[in-house]
């Protein structure tokens, strides 16, 4: 087969979570496993960093592997899902996986593959796998794709894990409760591996601590140590005010006891958006504990890590500025979480009118988000090119039960294109709703 035949036979062949959703979804690890075993156990021949949460795990894994790659590490990088390309999801040192070894890894491994029907993830899981332990990679950061316990990536001990945050999504497969949904996130605590939280919420700290405990492994709630404040956006980049409390320095430093005050210092973040202020303390609570562990993370790296996080791992779709007069922004936030912090941060812009060209999946509960949306809103309602895709004309109903009044306009960049020739230059249109709907922008 060549690279498209190949494309077409995963993307047909193997249950895939993006395109169809729960019957994709398989609560064990049994196939995980039984791939890994006939890869040669890929998974135990690198070192690794795994990243859990409901919002922030793509830019903390993104970041972290920026700053790991800014120190002269061999870093793999493996995130979904995918936005414009299959080969996104496994990279090392920003640069994808190449269609010829995604060819190769089927061929070898068709037969197998045939006989076990992985689901698309599984399988994903074991090529990224395979391709960072042929490559000797330093270090590899993965990505959970759902939840933890039972996420295919959780086959892997890690040198640490990290969990970034807890809200309500993916509830029919993880929980209708917060503490039960960190439970699912929880999962990823290896016996004796150091946990960083970092977020702390009231609800669900105690879930982490009780498995922390229970697994032996040393947990650390990041935002007790660092604080992060947005103070400026320069050059498409944010400017950030870091202070680091309890005697903890960037550098790793340990200050005496009489200095042991507060330290604040700047940095430049390449994330625009307003909720990495959540992610930053994790990431830098991350490298604190990988610097303890004698991994050489200089704070140059870390700054130029942050700072060029998007061209080193080729991030997209967070808080993007596509064009301006009139200003086009998107961001793959699509949970109740995520949207709060959208809309708060559109408020910080000046503009006339708003637009929001939005599309959402069907297997989630969207009346929260609906019921967040300013009602003076201008708005188009598409839909993703998948089957999990909820109508246009099914959301369009929804949001008009809510007093959100739009267009129909299903294609995405149609869509787009509508709401820009009727926005004045001065308006701002965000597109949304959906990491679907992002990944189908042409312009992205």
């Amino acid at each position: 087969m060549n690279y498209q035949e190949t494309l077409d036979y995963l993307f047909n062949s193997l249950p895939m979570f993006q395109r169809v959703g729960a019957s994709a979804f398989r609560k064990d690890l049994r196939s995980t496993i039984l791939l890994c075993d006939h890869l040669g156990n890929p998974e135990r021949k690198f070192k690794s960093i795994h990243v859990a949460g409901t919002n922030g795990k793509g830019s903390s894994s993104h970041c972290l592997a920026a700053i790991f790659q800014s120190a002269g590490y061999k870093t793999g990088l493996y995130t979904s899902p995918h936005l414009k390309s299959f080969t996104e999801r496994i990279r090392i040192n920003g640069l994808e996986i190449s269609p010829d070894l995604v060819v190769q890894f089927v061929e070898e491994n068709k037969t197998f593959l045939d006989e076990l029907k992985p689901s698309f993830f599984e399988m994903t899981v074991g090529m990224a796998f395979w391709h960072f332990a042929q490559q000797e990679v330093d270090i590899a950061i993965i990505e959970v794709g759902m939840g933890g316990n039972f996420d295919s990536t959780n086959v892997i001990t890690p040198e640490l894990s990290l969990i970034t945050n807890i809200g309500f999504d993916h509830m029919q497969f993880l929980g209708d409760t917060l503490p039960l949904i960190a439970g699912e996130k929880a999962g990823i605590i290896k016996a004796n591996v150091p946990v960083v939280i970092s977020e702390t919420h009231e609800e669900t700290s105690s879930v982490f601590l009780e498995k922390a405990k229970k697994m032996n492994a040393p947990i650390t709630f990041a935002d007790e140590k660092w604080k992060a404040e947005k103070i400026a956006e320069e050059d498409g980049r944010a400017r950030y005010q870091i202070n680091s409390k309890k005697a903890v320095f960037l550098s790793g430093k340990t200050q005496t006891k009489a200095a042991a005050k507060e330290k604040s210092y700047d940095l430049t973040f390449g994330l625009n958006g307003n909720y990495q202020k959540y992610n930053l303390p994790g990431i830098l609570e991350s490298v604190s504990q990988m610097r303890h562990m004698g991994w050489s993370l200089p704070d140059e790296a870390v700054f130029e890590g942050l700072k060029n996080v998007t061209e080193l791992t080729g991030l997209k779709g967070r808080w993007q500025t596509i064009s301006l007069n009139p200003t086009v922004i998107c961001d793959t936030g699509h949970n109740e979480a995520g949207f709060r912090e959208i809309l708060s941060q559109l408020e910080t812009y000046n503009y006339e009118q708003s637009w929001f060209v939005i599309g959402m999946v069907q297997d989630k509960d969207i009346s929260k988000v609906l019921s967040m949306l300013p009602k003076s809103a201008n708005y188009v309602f598409c839909e993703a090119k998948l089957p999990r895709a909820l109508p246009a004309v099914q959301l369009a109903e929804k949001a008009l039960s809510m007093g959100l009044k739009g267009d129909i306009i299903p294609d995405i960049n149609e869509a787009l294109a509508f709401a820009r020739k009727n926005a004045d230059k001065d308006d701002l249109i965000f597109v949304g709703g959906s990491t679907f709907v992002v990944a189908e922008i042409e312009e992205l």
